[in-house]
């Protein structure tokens, strides 16, 4: 009972405190009425019945330009220009972004190569030691223009030279493959499975060591786009479900559906007061560049952990799609939804007071001096309350400090307000929250290995906007500065870790359970 109306408590704060709420509802500017696209020519049959709907429900055109995804590659680098490239291997992509030519990518498909025959097998083609046959006319792609063509050197290694030095005929895309062999120019060709269904007259040898190269089909943002929402809204529908993930499905490609779709999506973030002054720009920028909403609620993240827990179901609307955390403490509790996060950034915490220091506060156990009034954060609803209330547990302090304690609230920018106004006269607060008004305000570190929080950013594993939350967080690792501006200390190795083995230090679980 006890815990339920901690939680229901809780929830009322959370509810109380929708004023700390930034609410990203600006007019898109995806509005551009014609898209420039890059176009792997593997893709065209897709690709152009997705455009074709996308016109006739939102009327805007979109121009293609079809070649080999190596030769589109060196295309866009020479002749900076157009919106999206719809590359068919992810080298593609890593080269791309190598060279500094997009931005964000959306995963589409995955393929594979085969080796193509007509229909019957006629020669009968059973593996990949046929096409080394004398009486067997072979095609493969160009390694420099096309990537079948490099997949196929891959697969065949240090057989590819042989192989290349006897094919008939040597192709810069993938259809111009399977068109000659759909005329009877030659006997088979090593082509993309999902290019096969699209030709009448041709079947597909699966062999397994081409099978097991699977290649993944990307649309991808280009730094040259002067419309990047336009092409961001129109990227997101390609990949969408019940949009253009279900074409590419229905054209036998193996489709990798992405965010469910909406017109002008709404991300839902909560987030832990602390990370306030470094991400408000962030979150701006983001939206308008994405053409999207994102709705953020800041709080301390007892406050935020226990609304989700009382939701205790992620298919409540209002549940987060994103979680950008005080301190990995309060992943935990809400692994279920976010069993994966990235670390992204640290503070430390330490003893805000009056500029010039009047009470001469040099340490912790100075806040159980005489007459003084001290502000801290309340160890239910805040991180920083929490570690907080577990220093001074360790240090055999907090009875003493208790006793002098004035102000307990749920975030730490409530405490910078109060003695800023001279109501208090030290304060416990994240470097970060002291930043901001270190004009008026010294900051004391606090000598105690738990004077330190990290902090998280997880995507829910189930949001409908998965892929968008992880664009975001993408797009605050690019914003470094920004956060070591507002006093954060960056994380280099972003790896993510399980929320499951986040190491939470055994002095705050001993204080957890006192």
């Amino acid at each position: 009972m006890k815990a339920l109306i901690g939680i229901l408590t809780a929830a009322v704060v959370l509810i109380g405190a929708l004023v700390w709420t930034y609410f990203k509802d600006r007019r898109s500017n995806a509005n551009a009425k014609s898209i420039t696209v890059y176009c792997a020519a593997g893709m065209k049959k897709p690709a152009e019945a997705v455009a074709a709907k996308y016109r006739e429900e939102y009327g805007v055109q979109i121009n293609f330009q079809f070649g080999g995804t190596v030769a589109l590659l060196s295309q866009i680098e020479n002749a900076p220009k157009g919106d999206l490239f719809i590359a068919a291997d992810e080298h593609a992509i890593d080269l791309a972004r190598k060279k500094g030519l997009i931005e964000e990518v959306l995963p589409l498909a995955h393929q594979y190569p085969v080796i193509a025959v007509q229909a019957g097998n006629p020669k009968g083609v059973k593996g990949m030691e046929d096409l080394f046959r004398e009486d067997l006319k072979v095609a493969v792609g160009n390694k420099e223009t096309a990537s079948i063509g490099k997949a196929t050197r891959e697969v065949l290694g240090d057989r590819w030279q042989e192989l290349r030095e006897k094919v008939a005929v040597t192709k810069t895309t993938v259809m111009e493959l399977a068109a000659d062999l759909s005329f009877g120019a030659v006997d088979a060709a090593v082509i993309w499975n999902s290019t096969v269904p699209q030709f009448e007259k041709l079947e597909a040898v699966e062999v397994p060591r081409f099978t097991a190269h699977k290649d993944k089909v990307t649309v991808s943002v280009l730094n040259a786009s002067k419309s990047p929402s336009s092409a961001l809204k129109f990227a997101r529908y390609l990949n969408a479900p019940g949009k253009g993930s279900r074409i590419f499905a229905g054209m036998k490609y193996e489709a990798i559906p992405g965010d469910e779709w909406a017109e002008k999506p709404n991300l839902i973030l909560y987030s832990g007061g602390v990370n306030r002054p470094a991400v408000t720009d962030t979150l701006r920028e983001f939206a308008d560049r994405e053409g999207v909403s994102v709705e953020t609620m800041f709080n301390g993240c007892g406050v935020l952990c226990a609304a989700m827990q009382a939701m205790n179901d992620t298919v409540n609307p209002r549940f987060p799609d994103a979680y950008y955390a005080c301190d990995i403490c309060f992943v935990p509790p809400v692994e279920k939804s976010f069993p994966e996060a990235v670390l992204l950034t640290e503070t430390v915490i330490g003893i805000a007071v009056p500029k010039g220091n009047p009470k001469g506060i040099r340490t912790l156990a100075d806040l159980a001096g005489p007459e003084l009034k001290v502000g801290i954060n309340n160890a239910q609803q805040s991180t920083l309350g929490f570690m907080t209330q577990g220093m001074l547990k360790q240090s055999a302090l907090e009875e003493s400090i208790r006793r002098n304690v004035r102000a307990e609230v749920p975030t730490a920018d409530l405490l910078i307000n109060q003695i800023r106004t001279g109501s208090l006269d030290a304060v416990v607060v994240y470097e970060v929250n002291y930043k901001l008004a270190e004009k008026y305000l010294d900051f004391i570190r606090i000598d105690h290995e738990g004077a330190r929080a990290v902090q998280p950013f997880a995507v829910r594993v189930d949001s409908p906007r998965k892929l968008l939350g992880e664009r975001l967080l993408a797009f605050m690792q690019k914003n470094r500065a920004r956060f070591e501006a507002s006093g954060f200390t960056w994380i280099e190795d972003q790896k993510p870790v399980k929320s499951s083995e986040l190491e939470i230090p055994p002095w705050l679980i001993q204080s957890k359970k006192r």
